[in-house]
Parts: C-alpha cells; structure tokens; sequence
C-alpha cells in the first residue's frame, strides 16, 4: 500500500502536517505524531479537538509526513478517515508513539477522550 519513502517516513520521527476541512469550508492544518498499520495512516487526538470535529463533518484530510533531516523528502497521502477507535485501544496507542517520538509515556494532560483516526490513503506520494 505504502511506497518504500513513505514506510521510512513512518518509521522514523517524523512530524505530519494534517490537513481537514472545517465545516465552514476553510482547512486546518496541525503538526501532529503520525503511525500506520498495514493499511492505514493512523493519528491519536481528543474527541473534542477541532480536528476530530472537522472529520465527523467532513473525512477527507491530507497528510504530508517531512523528513527531520531533509524535509524536501516527503510524503503526501490523500485520503479519508474511514474509522476511529476510542478506548484502551485509543488511550495505549498514544502512550507507543509518544514512546516513538519522546522515548516515554505519553505526559500531557488528556482533557477528553482519545481516539485514533484510521486514514484509508486514496493517493500516496512522495519525493525524495
């Protein structure tokens, strides 16, 4: 599913830029810390971030994801969040990726529920 780029990308440390539509029509965009299984890019928030708010109104989001030490490489995926998952599920899988990006726990205050948005790439591309 993932080009060889864009599963180095996610293996690494490397930031995402994660787009939505909000319901007014403008974009939002957030540095986020990004993961994948097999078939999905995967991104943990709040179930009452603006962004969980802009995917129930609208899906479709991009994810660009740099590389830390040259960000002309990258990767671009164009999708749609196809489902979430709330829960233990939710709440473990923060605390893994910030192991991934922080080497610890995950530290800050959770104000809500954690949810895990499962992005279905429809196009993946990448440079570098």
């Amino acid at each position: 599913m993932f080009d060889e780029i864009t599963k180095e990308l996610l293996a690494q440390k490397a930031f995402a830029a994660l787009s939505t539509v909000m319901p007014s029509g403008h974009l939002s965009t957030q540095m986020m810390w990004v993961d994948a299984d097999d078939s999905y890019i995967l991104i943990n928030t709040e179930v009452e971030r603006q962004k969980f708010k802009n995917i129930r109104h609208d899906p479709r989001v991009a994810v660009m994801i740099f590389d830390p030490s040259n960000p002309f490489r990258y990767a671009e995926i164009r999708g749609r969040v196809v489902g979430t998952v709330t829960g233990t599920e939710a709440r473990e899988h923060i605390d893994k990726v910030s192991q991934k990006y922080t080497g610890g726990p995950y530290a800050n205050p959770i104000g809500s529920e954690r949810v895990i948005l499962q992005i279905e790439p429809e196009r993946v591309r990448s440079q570098g």
